[in-house]
């Protein structure tokens, strides 16, 4: 995008979030990508909740895969942004810069979905929503999403997550008061997770994250309030292989940072040329 383009897509984002901030609403779409919505009514919505600090491959690899199982205007897509979040600081981007970066992750996954699919008409693309929530947890996002109305009240939430938040989702702290998994239930009985393994040392190869699905058919959460029918609701699916260059926001920054790195590697296009011309993540 041309130079005045992408500051005219940051004024207006900039506007929408300081509109939404002193606002009483929790959750608000920003942004689509097409503008025009398709006139189909989608039945699932994906739902790639992130710091988007800054977009990577990764993302748009988790989304890109998600969405090719169940192509076409049947499915959707939001990119969520958290304002509030329960374990990360609001810095080193700001969240206007974060938000321009995922309407150009958005044009760039819908490019390469419509390549995948052979040049095919845009209207068989998934439309991309922006969004941005209050809520710090998992629980009460996707609460929020179905509360406010824009979407199906049909829709099924499909969550795209990474195996260390499927951790954290099954960690009992983060349902207070009574610190039980009880909180997850409404969630589990309509809606999926669907999850990108991670092999490494810290979470273990392919066979321990399989297990850890096992061990939750057999019951493994029950005395936390968990239920065994959840694993149903779970979809663990590859992600890196062994071996293979890990792509994290971390390594985008320090390679930005430092320009040593090679950002070619680590985030789509769009976004490495924008890091670069707002000379983001310098002063990290």
């Amino acid at each position: 995008m041309a130079t005045n383009s992408l500051q005219s897509l940051r004024a207006r984002y900039g506007a929408a979030l300081k509109a939404f901030v002193a606002s009483s609403r929790a959750f608000e779409i920003l942004g689509t990508v097409p503008v025009d919505p398709p006139p189909t009514a989608p039945k699932v919505l994906y739902v790639l909740d992130s710091s988007f600090n800054p977009p990577t491959l990764a993302h748009l690899r988790i989304a890109s895969s998600a969405l090719a199982e169940n192509p076409g205007s049947s499915s959707r897509l939001l990119l969520l942004l958290a304002t509030q979040n329960a374990d990360k600081p609001s810095k080193p981007a700001l969240f206007e810069d974060r938000l321009v970066m995922m309407d150009l992750l958005a044009r760039d996954l819908r490019s390469r979905l419509s390549a995948a699919a052979g040049g095919s008409a845009q209207d068989d693309v998934p439309q991309i929503d922006i969004g941005v929530t209050k809520k710090p947890y998992f629980v009460d996002k996707a609460a929020e999403i179905e509360r406010a109305g824009v979407y199906p009240k049909s829709i099924e939430q499909v969550h795209l997550t990474g195996y260390d938040t499927l951790i954290r989702i099954f960690n009992p702290k983060y349902y207070p008061p009574e610190h039980t998994l009880k909180p997850l239930e409404p969630f589990l009985a309509q809606n999926r997770l669907r999850v990108t393994m991670r092999p490494d040392d810290e979470w273990g190869g392919r066979e321990e994250q399989e297990a850890y699905l096992r061990d939750i058919a057999q019951g493994s959460l029950e005395s936390l309030g968990g239920k065994r029918e959840w694993a149903q609701r779970i979809q663990l699916v590859e992600g890196a292989q062994k071996g293979e260059e890990v792509v994290s926001s971390t390594k985008a920054r320090e390679a930005a940072k430092s320009g040593q790195g090679n950002l070619d590697l680590l985030v789509p296009s769009n976004v490495r040329d924008y890091v670069i011309s707002q000379e983001l993540y310098k002063d990290d």
